[in-house]
């Protein structure tokens, strides 16, 4: 059987997780129902938009989702979602 070649991330964050980084995180529940209720909330599509933005807004977008684990489409329609229902939160 072949070895299987990882990319420069993989390998970072094999090493990271056998290094004994990674630790369970409290409430982690609470995190898997915020995602649930988010890709429930995002899965009922009937409409499709087109838009126009910028390079730099769309990598930053890209950026956040990949840190969530979710598509960028994904994240962008929970966005918009939590705006027109009055739950998207301002950063302090």
């Amino acid at each position: 059987m072949g070895k299987i070649r990882l990319s420069r991330e993989e390998a970072e964050l094999l090493d990271s997780y056998e290094a004994g980084e990674w630790r369970s995180i409290e409430g982690w529940e609470v995190e898997a129902q915020r995602y649930r209720e988010c890709a429930r909330a995002t899965c009922e599509k009937d409409r499709r938009v087109n838009i126009r933005i910028s390079s730099k807004d769309l990598e930053g977008i890209q950026k956040r989702a990949l840190e969530e684990g979710i598509p960028y489409q994904t994240l962008i329609s929970s966005i918009l979602h939590k705006y027109v229902s009055g739950r998207l939160a301002e950063r302090e």
